[in-house]
């Protein structure tokens, strides 16, 4: 469908590409990966035509369509309503329903044949395009990816960028191109929208390329990875996770490789050196000279897991309630953010921060910073020294310092190299630390903002969507970071791989109250999945069910007794349960050993033989853990029942 051959690029001196190669064939699903600066958007602004290659060529089948999404589309603006902007990807579909309308104008005149055989004809070719579909797809698509339908007939201008490039993702989605190409899509979508996207694409009948920051993401929609490194494309035949492992399987050979070629070639300079002024080995000298000269070297492994060489530290631990928030009430007009809701934060938490956009997380955010003005109480800790990074606070920078400046201005102790050792991780490298702020594009900004707002030796931070704007590499630099952080954090992040890394509980507003679940990322989405499994199940419950027209009832003494006898059976069976799930748990204790075991881990039969055990118990107790579930369900309803006789 799409091959790119021996492409060369280059920006001033530097090769961006040099000779690379690239084959896409139709439903690839690709996620193009690299750290920043090394070409990502570049080359989808190249198989875009937007600009030309220095060499090489991009070759494309004549049936091949292109539709792109990129950061440039933040700045367009229409006075159309969201929908029309939407549904301008069916311009056939919409040009051939205009020609209908003027014909049936005309036949209200004159009802000629001709007339008749060309709206016979139009509307046939309008049905083969599904134009009567047309509106329902693009509704869909627009509220799936998070606008309400109050939303849709309101013009594109009242949005912000990031809303109004979901509106150009949603019409490049209804598009269908045979060449899909998204830059940083997660960038301007919540978790709802991230889920929902994802599931799209899973079925996306064209290619597809996305380049993203977001692990978990591209680990669902990917099964072809390409990574940009050194001006060339090496294509790993899997999502994400895979390319990690086989990236490390290959690499390991590399160094091998490598490890041996230069132990042969300091054999070889020894050889040569120790017999150079020899006549009679003068002709294996020669040889061992060309030889070397000949050799194809082997290139050492460069390591780009970056660790963090910094400890983000605080003078004065804060007391153990850190902050709370009681009866909070917060409007916005006729919307209701927040009603008498409350919540707590202690010291030592690492609290996630959900939701799909709207819900009011942000503004939460602001409450507990101090910022947005609310009904009820806000209740400060003893000793919390606070820190708050958000877009917004792009405005605090001072245009005219340098980068290293803005930094040492932030309060912090640390000497000149450690503040370029965080810059280094934020991507400001060697003379980069010398910009001004004023000449820094948004991205650029944001990172300064966010390394000063973790450099200021506060005890509880407060991070609104840290995450936007740094590659892969650097958001592994920031979990580091947040792990070995012993302060109190709140993060606002769609980033399901970030947040699974460095929360311990998780928050979301649900029925207009802050909830909380005591637990890690995954937990929560387990609990999370579980919870929504059983609610048809409980509502089907509560449903009357037909009955039988002569089905004997019971007296209410009768049913009470009733209710009790099954209520003891569903005990007894809950404990059982409890017994087996207790006995599936100690069993599985000595594989994990077993598996954690480096002779284990090395003989593969073996290995196969623990890990299929592991599989099977595992199985087992997921099963066990949800019959639990379901028995706790039933009991506490006859208790309820009970309760209320």
């Amino acid at each position: 469908m799409l091959a790119i051959n021996n492409l060369s690029y280059h920006i001033g001196g530097r090769a961006l590409y040099e000779g690379a190669n690239l084959h896409i064939k139709p439903k690839d699903k690709i996620g193009l990966i690299g750290l920043n600066g090394t070409g990502k958007s570049t080359l989808l602004r190249l198989i875009d035509g937007e600009y030309q290659p220095d060499g090489g060529e991009i070759t494309k089948a004549n049936d091949c369509t292109v539709g792109f999404l990129n950061q440039d589309l933040l700045s367009f603006q229409s006075d159309d309503s969201i929908l029309n902007v939407a549904m301008q990807a069916f311009e056939e579909a919409l040009e051939i329903e205009h020609k209908i309308e003027k014909v049936l104008k005309k036949m209200e005149t004159d009802y000629e044949d001709k007339l008749v055989s060309q709206l016979t004809r139009l509307q046939e070719q309008f049905e083969v395009l599904e134009g009567y579909t047309l509106q329902a797809r693009a509704e869909e698509i627009l509220e799936g990816i998070g606008f309400s339908t109050d939303d849709l007939k309101r013009p594109l201008r009242e949005f912000s960028g990031g809303w109004r490039m979901r509106v150009m993702l949603a019409k490049l989605l209804l598009e269908k191109p045979s060449l899909l190409m998204l830059d940083e899509p997660t960038n301007h979508l919540d978790l709802p929208s991230i889920q929902w996207v994802e599931n799209y694409l899973s079925s996306y009948e064209g290619a597809f390329i996305i380049v993203s920051h977001d692990q978990q993401f591209l680990d669902s929609a990917v099964e072809t990875t390409v990574e940009v490194a050194n001006g060339q494309l090496t294509t790993y035949a899997g999502n994400y996770s895979f390319y990690l492992e086989e990236r490390e399987l290959r690499r390991e050979i590399q160094k091998n490789a490598f490890e041996n070629q230069q132990q042969k070639i300091k054999q070889t300079e020894r050889f040569i050196e120790r017999f150079r002024s020899k006549a009679t080995k003068a002709r294996q000298v020669q040889s061992r000279v060309k030889m070397l000269d000949r050799m194809d070297k082997v290139d050492n492994v460069i390591d780009e897991n970056a660790a963090v060489n910094f400890k983000f530290t605080f003078q004065k631990p804060s007391g153990r309630q850190v902050i709370a928030i009681k009866d909070a009430t917060k409007r916005y007009g006729d919307l209701t953010i927040l009603q008498d809701s409350h919540c707590a934060i202690e010291r030592g938490d690492k609290i996630a921060l959900i939701g799909a956009n709207g819900k009011g997380k942000s503004t939460l955010l602001r409450m507990v910073a101090g910022t947005e003005k609310f009904a009820g109480e806000r209740d400060w800790g003893y000793n919390v020294e606070m820190a708050f990074y958000a877009q917004h606070q792009l405005e605090a920078l001072t245009l005219e310092n340098e980068i290293l400046e803005e930094l040492k201005q932030a309060g912090s102790e640390k000497t000149e190299q450690e503040l370029r050792n965080v810059l280094g991780c934020f991507l400001f490298l060697d003379e980069d630390v010398f910009k001004k702020v004023k000449v820094l594009s948004g991205g650029e900004k944001s990172r300064v903002a966010l390394a000063r707002t973790l450099i200021s030796e506060s005890n509880f931070l407060l991070l609104d969507e840290p995450t936007n704007h740094l590659d892969i590499q650097s958001v592994n630099i920031l979990v580091q970071a947040l792990q070995q952080y012993q302060g109190t954090f709140l993060i606002v992040s769609h980033d399901r791989h970030f947040i699974s890394r460095v929360a311990n509980k998780v928050w979301y507003i649900e029925n207009k109250e802050v909830k909380e679940y005591p637990g890690t990322y995954q937990e929560y989405e387990y609990w999370q999945s579980q919870r929504e499994a059983s609610q048809p199940t409980i509502q089907a419950k509560k449903s009357p069910a037909p009955q039988p027209k002569k089905e004997p009832t019971l007296r209410p003494s009768d049913a009470h007794r009733e209710l009790e006898r099954n209520l003891k059976k569903l005990q007894r069976e809950l404990e059982n349960i409890e017994t087996t799930i207790t006995k599936l748990e100690k069993d599985k204790e000595p594989i994990e050993q077993q598996l954690a075991n480096p002779a284990v881990f090395s003989d593969v039969e073996r290995l196969t033989e623990e890990t299929e055990k592991f599989e099977q118990l595992s199985s087992k107790l997921t099963e066990a853990n949800q019959q639990w579930e379901d028995l706790a369900l039933k009991i506490e309803e006859i208790e309820t029942k009970l309760n209320n006789d």
